[in-house]
């Protein structure tokens, strides 16, 4: 089965106020959801991975074990990780099938034990729905399954003011003794950039395309670099 980069979470405290900051960089942010009661936001881009804004309850730590129950073994470590910091915080992959179970069992027989497969329903703030699915390793820090978007959320077309039209590369800071779970879960993705670390994390994101550097104030904890940077080279 065949893999490749869905989406990068970022988490915030507060998703109206990122999503006010992500649209004075230059972004077009649209809300997953009804905007009242928003906990989700992308940034969309004409091609490929989106980056996706997440927020939830600062009291998170105190649910992780019905977090366990309702999405399956690891999802409560997990989600709880995501609230310590704003910043990226997760990275999605997607798998060419629209069911997570057979991808699920061949994890397992790898040995990387995945939490069970997670059916999930979205409305829109059209009223439309989006159905997937969805699957954590019970490692917090590796990748987790995706299948694609039914319906397709990303928008036709996708303009950012700030000239961003791609986002090309996630670099990874990968623990050594993760690093074969990692490859197993990303494959051959040209998105991934993998380095050695000290503990599984995302570093960065590198876009195509922005003509301005964007105010680290107004970034929530996030780490972006301009693709075609020396940085970016360095990485791939």
């Amino acid at each position: 089965m065949t893999t490749s980069c869905s989406h990068v979470l970022l988490w915030v405290r507060d998703i109206h106020q990122a999503v006010r900051d992500y649209r004075q960089l230059g972004f077009r942010v649209d809300y997953a959801t009804a905007e009242a009661k928003a906990q989700h936001a992308h940034i969309w881009f004409r091609r490929g991975p989106a980056i996706e804004l997440l927020t939830a309850p600062a009291t998170a730590k105190w649910f992780k074990w019905p977090l366990e129950l309702a999405f399956g073994r690891g999802a409560g470590h997990r989600m709880v990780r995501w609230t310590r910091n704003e910043g990226f915080c997760d990275v999605a992959v997607a798998v060419d099938s629209d069911d997570l179970t057979g991808e699920r069992r061949a994890l397992a027989k790898a040995g990387i034990p995945v939490g069970r497969v997670v059916r999930w329903k979205r409305t829109k703030p059209d009223g439309a729905h989006v159905r997937f699915q969805f699957a954590y390793p019970r490692n917090e820090h590796l990748p987790f399954l995706v299948t694609p978007y039914d319906t397709p959320q990303c928008p036709p077309e996708v303009h950012h003011p700030n000239g961003a039209v791609a986002l090309r590369q996630v670099r990874m800071a990968v623990q050594e003794r993760d690093f074969a779970a990692v490859r197993r879960l990303v494959g051959d993705d040209p998105t991934f950039s993998l380095e050695p670390g000290e503990r599984t994390r995302i570093r960065d994101v590198a876009l195509e395309g922005l003509l301005t550097e964007l105010d680290p104030t107004l970034l929530h904890g996030a780490t972006f670099l301009s693709w075609g940077d020396e940085s970016c080279s360095k990485a791939s």
